[in-house]
């Protein structure tokens, strides 16, 4: 018994990894107003409030069938989707994605620019690529802490002019499904020393079984390895409104999480699932880890990517889409 609360109460530093690639006291850096229209370029996109947000992009020869637009995880960048891009490029999809504010090469790395400030940006972004491609069926992807940023974005009031949403290993632990030593621990941290660092060296946390893919992220200048208290802290409140405002969601969502995911917990990703309204499509992958889209397995996450995103309403390839989540992720009843 005691071994099992020792493996509890040490899930919550998991949260210090740097593979996320996976208050008062706060130290936040957050938007300036609004100055004009958001746009993209072929390498930056303009945020409302004039921020440069570093773009990548994956463009197909012909015009494109479909769009996405894909959101990073903690501590990571735009390049995290490099690998599934170049695979949807070859079957006619454009794929973009931007390096969100405090990651990557964009300035002031580390800060955190707050729950509001990630949830515009996607939301902006997504308008930018519909005034580019006015009939084209966008999707908005979401890794991670990028897939609570997609929560949050598609949940406000004014629809968001998409045609679905995928989250893949949604960042949705949030204080509500934390023990309160942890969250006690989080708020001691935040109003004591907001600028302490702290890393998850040692933890022995497996966030992917692509061995090759992680020592390249250890060795990317632009993947953060220690993390800002105050930076962990807004990570939390991005969770906190990911989880809650689930329930606001309207659209088709695709969610994708794996049976050896180390990084978010079962029981919250189960709370997000049945809050969901819409149709909802979940996709469960036996041997699949956090980084499902980097994992050594990753080209079957692809493949039922495309093919949802082509027809919601088909069966997966990979038959993942028709095992028992509900008792896989604990649910007794």
């Amino acid at each position: 018994m005691a071994a099992r609360k020792s493996k509890v109460s040490n899930m919550f530093p998991v949260l210090f990894f740097a593979a996320w690639v996976s208050a008062c006291a706060q130290v936040i850096d957050p938007p300036g107003i609004s100055i004009h229209q958001p746009f993209m370029t072929e390498t930056v996109f303009y945020a409302t409030d004039g921020a440069k947000l570093g773009l990548r992009t994956w463009l197909p020869e012909s015009e494109p069938k479909i769009v996405l637009l894909a959101l990073h995880g903690f501590n990571d960048y735009s390049n995290f989707f490099d690998a599934p891009a170049k695979f949807f490029q070859a079957q006619g999809i454009a794929s973009y994605a931007y390096d969100q504010r405090g990651f990557g090469n964009n300035p002031n790395q580390g800060t955190w620019g707050g729950v509001t400030a990630y949830a515009n940006d996607a939301a902006d972004a997504v308008r930018a690529l519909r005034n580019h491609y006015p009939t084209t069926p966008i999707f908005l992807l979401g890794a991670s802490m990028g897939g609570a940023v997609a929560i949050v974005a598609t949940a406000i009031p004014e629809p968001l002019p998409v045609n679905g949403v995928i989250l893949s290993s949604p960042a949705v632990w949030g204080r509500s499904t934390m023990p309160w030593y942890q969250r006690l621990a989080l708020w001691l941290g935040a109003h004591t020393a907001p600028w302490l660092k702290v890393s998850g060296r040692g933890l022995g946390i497996k966030p992917s079984d692509n061995t090759e893919m992680l020592i390249k992220l250890g060795r990317d200048p632009l993947v953060i390895k220690e993390t800002r208290i105050s930076t962990l802290y807004g990570l939390v409140n991005l969770m906190d409104a990911a989880l809650i405002r689930a329930a606001k969601m309207k659209i088709p969502v695709l969610i994708l999480y794996g049976e050896k995911d180390e990084i978010i917990p079962k029981q919250p990703t189960l709370q997000m699932i049945q809050r969901l309204s819409g149709q909802c499509r979940v996709a469960l992958y036996k041997e699949g880890y956090h980084m499902l889209l980097r994992d050594l397995t990753a080209a079957t996450v692809w493949q039922d990517i495309e093919n949802w995103i082509k027809d919601p309403m088909a069966p997966l390839p990979s038959g993942s889409d028709k095992r028992n989540f509900r008792a896989l992720l604990g649910d007794s009843k």
